[in-house]
Formats: structure tokens, sequence, C-alpha cells
């Protein structure tokens, strides 16, 4: 089995190259570490790429990038692709940082990068924007997403942190609670991105800067139930929900089974579950007791 280690970067298309790039480095506060005409590769600020903007007609998501151990074999990720019959080939120079990566596409057609070795850029000291600490998760809409869960815990080596009925699924693959999600929709797309801050206080510095730069809240900030992350959300000029969290659910250890005691769990020790279809999405903050456009 492939073992993923960590989320590495996401590659966007975007009708305004210009603009969207302002608003990562701007609002966001990543760093420029790679660009061409066409394309431009950006990192937190400790050296980590999250995101990739490619100019394209629509703002889609087109490639997630995954590192597992470095020194593995790439050779080996090939191989076991091909015995559960997925096609896949060696590419180089995918990013700055990624020399060469295995490339193939998940069952909803996504296209996935895994690598092993990876050159971090450095710090960048120049303070601006919101300045996450890192890349947290991606959520997908899918079709399927029993399937889709499935492959990337059976092939890719994830595990199911919880699910919300069989609708919603949470998957880890080191102690955060969740690196990806797969929601059941009927359209095929992007759900939403997330960058972890430090504390509730950063998510608020965060909400506040925002306002400051005429964007608007859509969700938040609350405190979700499953996950337990406190989170706000908004869009980002290319219509994409971008989520700002903190103190996420952390997987105490593997053996023991349990995530780390919080103060708001349900259960102690609290341990993967399936939660109910319409369990509340947030304990406290705006639209706790019910659903808000798009979510989940």
């Amino acid at each position: 089995m492939i073992q993923v280690k960590r989320l590495g970067h996401a590659t966007f298309n975007t009708p305004d190259l210009a603009r969207i790039v302002d608003y990562w480095t701007r609002i966001i506060g990543l760093t420029v570490v790679g660009q061409d005409k066409n394309r431009v590769f950006l990192a937190t600020k400790y050296g980590e790429e999250a995101i990739a903007v490619e100019a394209g007609d629509n703002a889609n998501l087109v490639r997630s990038a995954f590192q597992i151990a470095p020194g593995s074999d790439l050779g080996d990720v090939q191989k076991a692709l091909a015995k559960e019959g997925v096609k896949s080939e060696l590419r180089s120079g995918i990013s700055p940082g990624v020399e060469k990566a295995v490339v193939f596409a998940d069952p909803k057609g996504t296209t996935v990068e895994i690598y092993a070795d990876y050159r971090h850029s450095g710090r960048d000291s120049v303070e601006q924007g919101v300045m996450p600490l890192k890349f947290g998760h991606l959520a997908y809409r899918c079709n399927d997403p029993v399937k889709v869960t499935r492959f990337y815990t059976d092939v890719l080596g994830f595990k199911v942190s919880d699910w919300m009925g069989e609708r919603f699924s949470f998957l880890r693959c080191g102690r955060d609670h969740h690196t990806v999600n797969f929601a059941r929709y009927e359209e095929e797309r992007l759900h939403h991105i997330a960058f972890e801050v430090a504390d509730m206080a950063e998510v608020q510095r965060a909400s506040d800067f925002l306002a400051r730069n005429a964007i608007h809240l859509v969700w938040g900030p609350i405190r979700h139930l499953v996950g337990h992350n406190i989170a706000a959300y908004h869009r980002n000029p290319d219509d994409q929900r971008v989520e700002i969290f903190a103190e996420m659910d952390i997987m105490r250890d593997e053996e023991l089974g349990y995530f780390e005691p919080r103060p708001w769990h349900q259960d102690f020790p609290q341990r993967p579950k399936v939660w109910p279809a319409d369990a509340l999405r947030a304990y406290w903050g705006f639209g706790s007791f019910g659903q808000f456009p798009g979510y989940p």
C-alpha cells in the first residue's frame, strides 16, 4: 500500500492570474516561489508549497499533490497503482520543490501527484495577510464518496476519522483529524480548501483582516462538531470557498485510536465513528443549528 504522509499543494485554473495571485499573496499571505507567463507557485511563510495557479477559462481544481516518505522509490508507487488497475506516469519538475512525481487520476477524475522528496523554499520574513501555518485540507464534492473514500484508504493509506452518514467522509494521513473530505453531490467539483492558523485569536485576526479588505465571511466563526475545529469561511475572487481554522482534533496515537481530549467532545475518549447524517454542523456560531447554503 502507498502511504501518504501529508498534503502538498493544489493546482487551480484561474481566468485572472494577476487578480488571484494578489489575493493569495496580499490577503492570505502566501509567498511566490516560482512563476512563468501562465503559472505561479505559492508557499506558506515557512517554505511549504500550498497553491499553484494556472491561466485558464474556468476556476477549477485540476491537480492535488501529496508527499510520501522521503527516499521512497516512485517505481514502487507505480507498481502498487498498477496492481489496482490504475495507470500512472512519472513526471519531472512539477513544482519548484518537487523534482519527480507519479501522476494518475483518482476515481472522481482528479489528477493526483505523489512525490517523495521535497525541497523547502526557505522562510519568508515578510509579514502580510493571514499568514497561515500550513495548507490544512481539501474537500471535494463527488457522486460516490464511499467509492472515493475506499480508494484513498485502500490504495493511498488514508485512515477514516469520521463519517456523517454515508454522505460526508473525513480522512487523515497524519495526526490531523482530516486532510481530505468527500461529500456526496450530483455535480463533482471543489467543496472548499482550508488553511490552519495558530489559535482562535488568529481566526479572529484573520476575520477582521478580511473585513478590512471588503471580504465578508459566508459562515462562521463557528465551532464544528465533527473535527471540533474553530472555522471561518469566505470566498476568494474565483468564488472558491476558503476556510481559516484552528484547534482541529488530533489523533493522540494510532494504536490508542482516539483523539486528544477536548472539553467539547461528545464521547470520552472520542474515537472515529459514524455521526448521524443530520448531525449539527457546529456547536456554536453563526448557523450552528442549521445548514448554511452550500454546506456540506
